[in-house]
């Protein structure tokens, strides 16, 4: 039996299989899933699990180099705004309309983590990354601009 981190075979599955700007979404219960995508339904009953509690655990497991969230969520939803900026560098939010949301968003997802969240505005896409400071650690290696502050971020 595994030890510890995300028991669901899923969920572990999911991350596993993420490369570098791939999309996983973790979605409240009433987010439109399309029929084709890889659904990962965690929802038990209201609000659980709910998306804080699922958020939590899948940022210890997984890199997102963005966050993309609704820009309607900071002035519709701020406990749960408040919530990510805890979990999150707000630098790397990234906001979207929620319409593009609802209907972009889902196809570009390799796959989608739906929670039992009640929770509007509660779909958080989260872009992988890579982890810099150990990506660019060979000697000779050469740390583009872009991923600079986030090495220096992980000396400090």
């Amino acid at each position: 039996m595994k030890r510890a981190g995300i028991l669901n075979k899923g969920l572990s599955e999911a991350i596993a299989s993420m490369g570098h700007g791939d999309t996983l979404i973790v979605c409240d219960a009433g987010f439109p899933i399309p029929e084709e995508a890889w659904r990962i339904d965690l929802a038990l009953i209201q609000d659980v699990p709910d998306l804080r509690t699922v958020l939590a655990v899948v940022v210890e497991e997984f890199i997102a180099e963005k966050v993309r969230i609704a820009q309607e969520l900071k002035e519709n939803n701020p406990p749960l705004y408040r919530n990510l900026t805890e979990l999150f560098d707000e630098r790397n939010f990234e906001l979207i309309p929620q319409a593009k949301m609802l209907s972009e968003a889902p196809r570009q997802a390799k796959a989608i983590v739906r929670t039992g969240a009640f929770d509007p505005f509660g779909n958080v896409a989260l872009i992988s990354g890579v982890d810099a400071k150990t990506w660019f650690s060979k000697e000779g290696t050469v740390v583009p601009a872009y991923y600079r502050s986030r090495v220096e971020d992980a000396d400090g």
